[in-house]
């Protein structure tokens, strides 16, 4: 029976590139994100929902159970504010915690049902920030250090049901996300920051959507990384394990 795999933030850089990379390895794909309009193939099925709200995600949950198994849930849904922990009104920063930390507590939840004594996997989407980080971008490396506690939870208490979970720390991925940030610092061109980035990073560039995706589909493989629970994995091209004062 083929492999069902459902990815949040599907319409996104990130979220895209991991579909892709499901259907390409033979996997149906469930994408989930809040864009209205599936113009662009963001999965064999989309929906469209705020997987930060709870009755949104038990609807489009609802939905899903007519599929009757998920062998993978990837929660990569998020957004950042730039700001620091200052200037961030209590607005921005329950929004981001809940898009980037409620959103899987909720799908992990909704999931279960579909996942349990198949030898399911979980992949959170975490981030580089959550262990090393930068100015003005406190919510964003909150929320993602939150999510590694959130994984090492679920993979202790729900390993007896044979779900696996771990998540991936990305380092700076050429997303519309990284467009983003790095206008928002006032660089003079997205061209001039990208450069800026990869050269301080040792493999001397910033990664493709599509390399995060291999290992989100790495630690979703009931093969490749069968023996892998409650870990969190790096791919940043070697960013943090370089001095920062070197």
């Amino acid at each position: 029976m083929t492999r069902v795999a459902l990815v949040t933030g599907a319409a996104g850089g990130l979220g895209q590139a991991t579909v892709a990379a499901f259907r390409e390895g033979g996997w149906q794909v469930v994408g989930i994100d809040r864009v209205e309009s599936a113009a662009i193939e963001y999965g064999d099925v989309y929906l469209s929902a705020n997987v930060a709200d709870a009755a949104a995600v038990e609807s489009a949950f609802a939905q899903v159970a007519r599929l009757e198994r998920i062998d993978a849930l990837v929660n990569n849904a998020a957004i950042q504010v730039g700001s620091t922990v200052l200037e961030t009104s209590p607005e921005d920063w329950d929004a981001v915690m809940a898009t980037n930390v409620r959103s899987s507590f909720l799908t992990i939840r909704a999931a279960y049902p579909l996942m349990r004594d198949r030898g399911a996997a979980v992949v959170n989407v975490s981030s580089v920030h959550a262990v090393a980080t930068s100015h003005a971008v406190a919510a964003y490396a909150t929320s993602k250090a939150a999510l590694m506690g959130l994984t090492r939870a679920a993979a202790v208490e729900l390993a007896s049901s044979g779900i696996r979970v771990n998540a991936v720390l990305p380092g700076a991925i050429d997303t519309p996300m990284l467009q983003a940030g790095v206008e928002r610092r006032g660089a003079s061109t997205p061209d001039a920051a990208l450069s800026a980035l990869a050269s301080r990073t040792p493999l001397g560039r910033v990664a493709l959507p599509e390399e995060i995706a291999q290992a989100i589909l790495f630690l979703s493989d009931p093969v490749r990384s069968s023996f892998m629970t409650g870990q969190c994995l790096i791919v940043d091209g070697g960013a943090t394990a370089h001095l920062s004062t070197e």
